[in-house]
């Protein structure tokens, strides 16, 4: 039963860690750090293997917990119940757990809230278009992160992050909100612009 416990654990340790580079931007937010998001994008490069991983560590784990014991005839006492850590129910929701860490780069963006602001400006010649290329993104968490940043910003008609293209597009009124106030709040984030692009 202790390797069925180790098992476990490691099952629990690999879903975290393949998860840990799309979480963190998600609890910098809540924290209020922001700029601890992009710590652990390190990961991302190990996602598939740690996946791999939690997947072949969990079946083992059901495989140990639901096989046939052995019966042996013998005058001993009866064995001892299971502790619940040793059970399948909790087995059940490691496995529950592991499924719901491994997935959430999926369901990340549920969590970060979608409330534009509506930014009227009355004269177009205003409104300016830029694009930062950005690295350190690796998933669409990331990118929500900074999409929540700069739309916190006055002044900001539209952001658009892409973790696959490693960018953002940004449209703002540049009577409220200045550029360097926009590279700042991505900035904040964790992530680095590398180069941009007015357009």
């Amino acid at each position: 039963m202790k390797k069925e416990t180790k098992l476990i654990s490691i099952g629990i340790l690999t879903a975290i860690g393949s998860s840990l580079c799309c979480i963190t931007p998600l609890l910098a937010i809540l924290a209020g750090t922001s700029g601890l998001a992009s710590s652990f994008a390190w990961l991302e490069p190990l996602r598939p293997y740690l996946i791999g991983l939690s997947v072949v560590v969990l079946g083992f784990a059901w495989y140990q917990a639901i096989k046939p014991s052995k019966q042996v005839d013998c005058n001993c006492d009866s064995p001892q119940k299971a502790s619940f850590l040793q059970s399948k129910s909790f087995l059940g929701l490691v496995t529950v757990f592991s499924v719901l860490m491994l997935s959430f780069p999926l369901y990340a963006h549920v969590f970060y809230p979608n409330s534009p602001k509506e930014t009227i400006t009355s004269n177009v010649t205003y409104t300016k278009l830029i694009e930062f290329k950005i690295s350190g993104m690796t998933c669409d968490g990331c990118a929500e992160h900074i999409n929540h940043e700069i739309r916190n910003l006055d002044g900001i008609i539209e952001a658009a992050a892409s973790y696959e293209k490693g960018n953002t597009i940004v449209k703002f009124d540049s009577t409220l909100v200045d550029l360097a106030s926009i590279e700042q709040a991505i900035n904040l984030t964790g992530y680095t612009i590398t180069s941009q692009i007015e357009n």
